[in-house]
């Protein structure tokens, strides 16, 4: 029997779910998106809802946006930036399909190049592969509302290759604290190797 366990997210057994415009329920997978990882982890709260503005750094395909997409509803929105041109058109396709979507190329380490475009949102999700990634994700909480919640998944190869991954956590749990109150740390194994999630409220 499938239950919703947080708003817009169902389980059955051990399967996530979210619900789509036509009331579908749409399997999430863990493999491929990060965000259902946690969950499958024991994520505590999402802290997300009907009607929510998220900005989603790394948006890739759109995979995990198409989830939050059904999360937020028709009268929610997700800005969805991208840094790559050819899995920008992805996210195009996508946004044809979704009214609630609104695909942005550019780099996220230059939030000054789409502020412009984005209002004060309810929920910052960034999942991005650089080096700086805690320095991206602090850049951008100039957009989140205060004591909103912003999720950081942390990429411990892509930081540094030749560190312990736990001395790297370690480090991003130190940087985080000194801007935001970190609610939960989640450890991605073994749906993703060396990745933790960074539950992270702005004060």
């Amino acid at each position: 029997m499938i239950q919703e366990i947080f708003p817009g997210i169902f389980a059955d057994n051990k399967k996530i779910y979210t619900k789509d415009s036509s009331g579908a329920y749409r399997l999430w997978n863990p493999i491929t998106s990060k965000l259902s990882a946690a969950l499958h982890k024991r994520l505590k709260q999402t802290f997300l809802k009907a009607n929510d503005v998220v900005l989603y750094l790394g948006a890739s395909t759109g995979t995990t946006v198409s989830h939050i997409s059904d999360i937020v509803g028709e009268q929610g929105f997700v800005f969805a930036v991208e840094i790559s041109p050819t899995v920008c058109r992805e996210l195009v396709f996508l946004a044809e399909e979704r009214q609630n979507i609104a695909p942005i190329l550019a780099d996220a380490n230059q939030p000054q190049t789409y502020a412009d475009k984005i209002k004060d949102v309810d929920w910052l999700y960034q999942d991005i592969a650089q080096k700086n990634q805690v320095e991206i994700f602090l850049k951008n909480l100039r957009f989140v509302k205060k004591n909103s919640h912003a999720f950081l998944i942390i990429k411990a190869r892509s930081i540094d290759a030749t560190k312990e991954p736990k001395q790297i956590f370690n480090d991003v749990r130190e940087q985080l604290q000194q801007d935001t109150e970190i609610v939960q740390e989640i450890n991605l194994e073994p749906y993703k190797k060396d990745h933790v999630m960074f539950v992270c409220k702005k004060n």
